[in-house]
């Protein structure tokens, strides 16, 4: 999937996406019922706020039991600003773990408590890394685990390098592999026959967990910023997509 399906457009606005027969057919899953207390949850995130915009809400559930959770940032996501000379790649290699610690925190976890591993691998090369990321995940990786990624299908070429991986890897130790979408939501029509609809099912979320992950995204500062003509990273189409009361997910 080409990364010109993020840049060409604003976006596909959730006005549309209530219209989808495919989303209103996925089924409803709760976060016990996707991974319960004892079951570890190992979420690998492309760049600091994916594991945010995938999967916030479900993370929430996860206060008070951070011992269930492993969290892994792949990248430091330094090229999130290409050219600019006001989001540095060493201002943002600095801030954007930063402003991943204080999203997790807004969610009411204690990140002091979470298994959490920076790779510090290249933004925007993970394809290069896949190798890396399938021995590292498979090495990590109990029978019983939950692995969620992002889809492999999700047009940034960094989030399908992440799926293959943990394809890869959750099918070579028999666990749970989950994939979210994110930029999907962008460039994704509401019947759009390229989304695996068929494994698709919606994760419940109330209006406290909502609340939260609203605050969880805020605090990723470095994406909402414009830089000259280059606009925001994270569109108010997009937001309105993954801060719904639910999270898309394909089992």
């Amino acid at each position: 999937m080409s990364e010109d399906l993020i840049q060409s457009n604003d976006g596909t606005p959730w006005s549309a996406w209530q219209h989808s027969a495919h989303l209103a057919r996925a089924t409803w899953l709760n976060a016990h019922q996707l991974c319960p207390p004892g079951r570890r949850l190992v979420l690998i995130a492309p760049h600091p706020d994916d594991e945010i915009l995938m999967a916030g809400g479900l993370l929430t559930d996860f206060a008070g039991r951070e011992e269930d959770l492993v969290l892994i940032s792949a990248t430091d996501g330094e090229g999130s600003h290409p050219s600019s000379t006001r989001w540095t790649e060493h201002r943002l290699r600095r801030d954007r773990p930063q402003e991943s610690r204080k999203a997790i925190e807004q969610l009411g976890l204690d990140p002091k408590r979470i298994d959490w591993r920076r790779l510090h691998l290249k933004d925007s090369q993970l394809a290069r890394e896949e190798a890396f990321l399938v021995s590292h995940l498979t090495q990590l990786l109990r029978p019983e685990d939950v692995l969620m990624t992002t889809w492999r299908g999700d047009g940034h070429c960094d989030h399908e390098a992440v799926g293959r991986a943990g394809a890869q890897a959750a099918l070579a130790r028999k666990a749970q592999l989950v994939e979210a979408p994110v930029w999907a939501w962008h460039w994704g029509q509401p019947d759009d026959p390229r989304l695996p609809w068929e494994r698709a099912h919606r994760l419940q979320l109330n209006e406290g967990q909502v609340a939260r992950k609203r605050k969880a995204i805020a605090a990723h500062a470095s994406q909402f910023e414009p830089d000259g003509c280059t606009p925001p990273v994270l569109r108010p189409n997009l937001l309105d997509c993954v801060l719904q009361p639910f999270e898309l997910v394909f089992l």
